[in-house]
């Protein structure tokens, strides 16, 4: 078996948020999509050992800013690499926040959408996360960032 075809995967980049009380997180992620039109349903993929999975539990909410294609590689960096237990990812972040009070950016998405949680599902090292899509807006024209997933093992 090669494991490299899944190299040929193309994939979008998303930052993930969430809250638990008034703390907020979020995090860059790939796997975000439409599971169906009626109710509006979406699902994301969010590694167990994040902050951002722990307050997706605990508040049964998520919001994703969809990665516009001219977003600063800093900011990518900013929410992918540092630890939201560590630092907080939004100071100097331009960001707005929803109905439910969930981040999302202001200046680097084309589209926001915010889910309540209907379902989680155990996938090994990751849990997906099934929402109902309660707010959603297009931000401005654009395309959305994509890039290629490597697979780590």
């Amino acid at each position: 078996m090669n494991l490299k075809a899944l190299h040929s995967i193309g994939y979008g980049l998303y930052l993930i948020t969430s809250k638990d009380g008034e703390r907020i997180n979020g995090q860059i992620a790939n796997t975000v999509f439409q599971i169906s039109s009626d109710p509006p349903t979406i699902a994301i993929s969010i590694n167990k050992q994040n902050l951002t999975n722990e307050f997706i539990k605990n508040s049964g909410l998520f919001a994703v800013s969809i990665l516009a294609e001219e977003t600063p590689l800093s900011l990518i960096g900013q929410f992918g690499f540092k630890s939201g237990r560590d630092v907080d990812k939004f100071a100097d972040v331009n960001y707005q926040t929803t109905a439910q009070g969930l981040p999302y950016l202001e200046d680097d998405a084309v589209a926001y959408i915010e889910a309540k949680l209907i379902q989680d599902v155990d996938a090994g090292t990751h849990t997906i996360f099934i929402g109902e899509i309660v707010g959603a807006e297009v931000l401005k024209q654009g395309n959305p960032m994509t890039s290629i997933f490597i697979c780590w093992h």
